[in-house]
């Protein structure tokens, strides 16, 4: 699959960087964008500047913009992963060269001394130029957009199961001693039945994307992997080979750990941030490929016979499924 990619406004600007000045010194202009309902600050860096210029305005798409166009040559922008951050990288994508959404988990600097918008602002954008952010993947394809669906799906999930369990304790905890527990459980149903319907609309549009998108059919085509399971998969994915490694993959998947290690000596390992909903789809499909006879059921019952212990294999298939979609060799696939 092929993610957008934010389509250069200028030509000019000196080739691109060896990496000895950071991965961003090919750029003319470093602006960094700290937004808020009502205030947004920008910090802007030119190759020769040491101390960034900040400035604060009332929140203006239409100023920010009239600004990044005053600036000639190269520009590279970046902003914190926020509830508007993929707003943000839609309007401005085409009035700069490169965009950067990055992880505010990572950018702990940000927390240290005096705090304000302008301050964030102006060490946001010098741990840009030292290479120091952490890209969050945005694009602008159907494919991104289809993430939509799926959040939406796992929301409405997430009230039905509720909804049930509300039920299910007045149930146990009250049954027909309590007038007003009668009428909650009857309201219940009604929200019940209805989350029995959505949940139906929504399995019938993803089949329906399934039969027309050939990334989906081939994931399809992996045992364990059902209708829900590839959606969830294409939707948080896009593009694989935004993972510069399997490694890098199976972090994002929280299939693997990360080492401690320093000093000559090994600390043990620690968890990743990972996608939970990537996470519960591999395991569950690997659960249901090994209720049946193929070669993942082989697979897993050599690796008990060499001695694993099931829980240990089951990861083990788990990773494999997801090793299988980032196959290096198939470029053009998951």
């Amino acid at each position: 699959m092929y993610a957008a990619k934010v389509t250069p406004r200028r030509t000019k600007g000196k080739p691109a960087s060896d990496g000895k000045n950071g991965p961003y010194a090919q750029f003319d202009h470093l602006v960094s964008l700290d937004w808020a309902i009502a205030v947004m600050a920008v910090a802007h860096l030119t190759r020769s500047m040491t101390v960034p210029q900040v400035f604060e305005r009332p929140a203006s798409l239409q100023v920010l913009k009239d600004y990044l166009k005053s600036l000639h040559g190269s520009i590279a922008v970046t902003f914190e992963e926020t509830t508007t951050s993929h707003w943000l990288y839609l309007e401005l994508r085409d009035c700069v060269d490169r965009i950067v959404v990055c992880n505010p988990y990572r950018n702990h600097l940000l927390s240290d001394g005096p705090k304000t918008d302008k301050i964030d602002a102006a060490k946001l954008v010098l741990l840009m130029r030292a290479g120091l952010l952490k890209e969050v993947f945005h694009a602008d394809d159907e494919l991104y957009d289809l993430r939509l669906l799926v959040s939406a799906y796992t929301d409405l999930i997430q009230a039905g199961v509720r909804f049930k369990n509300q039920r299910s304790a007045l149930e146990r905890g009250h049954g027909d001693e309590s007038t007003h527990a009668a009428f909650i459980i009857e309201h219940l149903e009604k929200f019940i039945a209805l989350y029995g319907e959505s949940k139906k609309d929504y399995v019938q549009k993803f089949t329906a994307f399934c039969r027309r998108n050939k990334h989906l059919r081939h994931l399809l085509a992996i045992h364990g992997i059902d209708v829900l399971g590839a959606v969830k998969i294409l939707a948080l994915v896009v593009d694989a080979r935004r993972f510069p490694r399997t490694g890098h993959f199976l972090s994002y998947s929280g299939l693997v750990r990360n080492e401690k290690f320093s000093g000559g000596r090994r600390y043990g390992k620690q968890k990743p941030q990972f996608s939970r909903t990537l996470k519960s789809v591999f395991k569950t499909a690997a659960l249901a490929a090994l209720r049946g006879h193929n070669p993942i059921r082989e697979y897993y019952d050599h690796l008990l016979a060499r001695g694993m212990s099931e829980e240990h294999a089951r990861h083990e298939i788990a990773r494999y499924l997801a090793t299988h979609l980032r196959c290096p060799q198939d470029r053009d696939t998951l």
